[in-house]
């Protein structure tokens, strides 16, 4: 979808937040005030969502009710992760990633998966794997995983948070073992997979120009340069009511200059207790400016509201302190 002008505001949240407490006591969720955010999402082209778990789903009544009234999106939390789907080698659990995927389905919501290749959450087995046995792990698990979702998952975090914050590739068994390759790799095999599913390669703190970023769109321009299927970047945006980084309309205007298409898929704005009216005027415009300064044009927003590392039924997450980290 084209992303347009969007503002989501800060009363919105306050809003959820009340559902949210309801939701946790195993209550009805009760309406919000106005239009779902994901009518008025629609209204100006764009995707909302949110991370979500696949049991909250099946046994939280309010959950369910909110995510399905107020998302179009949705990202399972830990549910794709490899030491979820595979905890052994070659015995795959799709349960509670079919509990996110199917509700979806019923709810009318796309359905992000995250995360395919990612230093972090791997079972046992696979960092003991040696260099050859490793490649064709990654392989087999990314074919079976996309294979098995296959036009029910439309969007794929291929590979998230390969960079450190100083622009070198991050340590990782992938990294150490089969070398900078294993990026193009997995996407060759994401591709090879499901021809019909968008990939992304997903980062945080890239937002902004900064050595992470620049080492981020020397990746991807190699990427493109060498054929290598990949259709977006996808920023994890973590923020304060400082705001968005001063270079964040040209960063993504940079990367969507190498036709791809861009996704926030996470995005959250961290206030610090007590909130005020100040305070979450402050943050709206936070929220505002984000889509405003992307340029208008190729940019989705795929997770907002700061709900992307806790669950839902989880208020803690609207009251960060705007710091992000390498947690998803």
């Amino acid at each position: 979808m084209t992303l347009r002008r969007a503002a989501i505001g800060a009363a919105l949240l306050v809003a959820l937040l009340i559902v949210v407490v309801l939701a946790r006591q195993g209550r009805n969720a009760q309406p919000l005030p106005g239009p779902p955010l994901r009518a008025l999402a629609a209204q100006r082209g764009i995707a909302i969502g949110t991370a979500v778990r696949g049991i909250e789903q099946r046994d939280n009544r309010a959950y369910r009710q909110l995510i399905d009234a107020q998302f179009s999106s949705v990202t399972p939390e830990n549910e794709m992760k490899w030491y979820t789907l595979e905890p052994d080698q070659g015995r795959f659990t799709y349960e509670y990633a079919d509990l996110v995927v199917d509700r979806a389905r019923e709810a009318d919501q796309q359905v992000r998966g995250h995360a395919l290749v990612w230093f972090n959450q791997l079972p046992r087995w696979v960092l003991d794997l040696g260099a050859d046995a490793l490649r064709a792990a990654t392989d087999t698990h990314i074919r079976e995983v996309m294979g098995h979702y296959a036009g029910r998952v439309g969007d794929w975090d291929v590979v998230n948070e390969a960079i450190l914050d100083s622009g070198k590739l991050r340590r990782s068994p992938f990294l150490d073992k089969l070398g900078p390759s294993y990026i193009g790799e997995a996407f060759k095999s994401a591709r090879a997979a499901d021809p019909t599913a968008k990939l992304f390669i997903n980062e945080i703190g890239a937002d902004g120009i900064n050595a992470k970023s620049d080492r981020l769109y020397e990746i991807v321009r190699e990427l493109k340069a060498g054929d290598v299927p990949i259709d977006g970047v996808g920023f994890q945006m973590h923020a304060n009511l400082r705001g968005v980084p001063p270079t964040f309309r040209d960063n993504m205007r940079r990367f969507e200059a190498l036709g791809l298409e861009i996704h926030i898929t996470e995005a959250d704005v961290g206030l610090r207790l007590p909130v005020n009216e100040a305070r979450l005027r402050a943050q709206a415009g936070v929220y505002s400016d984000r889509p405003r300064l992307s340029g208008g044009e190729g940019v989705q927003v795929a997770d907002v509201l700061g709900l992307h590392r806790r669950p839902l039924v989880d208020p803690r997450d609207a009251a960060g302190d705007g710091r992000g980290d390498a947690a998803g």
